[in-house]
Order: structure tokens, then C-alpha cells, then sequence
């Protein structure tokens, strides 16, 4: 089989609002909530599970995306008024970057977690 990653945990201090601002972002379904975590699957099953915490510790979370995704994802971002960066630093406000010949932006989720959409990879 390989070694793949299945899931990871990720930290919010509303497990519900957290995990529906990335399905919305993404495009993509909530999943049922079981036990402490409200999972938002990917389209290789791997699952970002969402428990909340009272100390959240930010991360950077990278996600892959076609071209007509990230734009669809991006028109998400600019409609809802979401700050975006072309680099991690948010160092440049408002623009996206052309790493690799594709594409990136990062912007922050509702608990400070780094977002990455790109396009291609190195």
C-alpha cells in the first residue's frame, strides 16, 4: 500500500465555524461531526479534522489546486473580503504569486492558520 497521510488535527477554537470557513473557501463539503472532531475531507480522502482548543497554535496548511479551482477558490476569497498575501511572511498584501509557473496565495482562517492555494509544485 505505501505510506499516505489519512488525516491530521487541526486546532480552532469553533470546530464548526473553522471547518465551514475552509469547505466554503474550498468549495467543498463539511463532513458529520464524530466524536470531538468535524472533518473536511480532500479529494485524495485525506481529512483535516477540526477540535476545538482553547490554545490554538497556527499552522500552514497547503492545498493543490487546478487553475479553474484556484480561481474559483480565489473569487471566494476576494467576494468575501478575506486579506490575501503573495507570500508566507504576508509581506506583499493583495497579490498572488507566479512561483513555478503557477500560481499561490495564502490568506488566514478564523484562528491564525496560514492557507496556501497553489497550482503547481517544484
Amino acid at each position: 500500500m505505501g505510506i499516505e497521510l489519512n488525516h491530521t488535527i487541526v486546532g480552532a477554537r469553533d470546530k464548526h465555524d473553522s471547518a465551514r470557513f475552509l469547505a466554503d473557501i474550498l468549495g467543498v463539503e463539511v463532513g458529520a461531526e464524530f466524536g470531538p472532531f468535524v472533518p473536511v475531507e480532500l479529494d485524495n480522502s485525506i481529512t483535516l479534522d477540526y477540535m476545538t482548543q482553547s490554545d490554538v497554535q497556527p499552522q500552514h496548511y497547503a492545498f493543490l489546486v487546478d487553475e479553474a479551482e484556484f480561481d474559483e477558490a480565489f473569487g471566494r476569497i476576494r467576494d468575501a473580503g478575506i486579506a490575501y498575501w503573495a507570500d508566507p511572511a504576508h509581506q506583499k498584501p493583495g497579490e498572488i504569486n507566479h512561483r513555478w509557473g503557477g500560481r499561490g496565495v495564502y490568506f488566514d482562517d478564523p484562528d491564525g492558520h496560514n492557507m496556501e492555494l497553489l497550482t503547481k509544485t517544484p
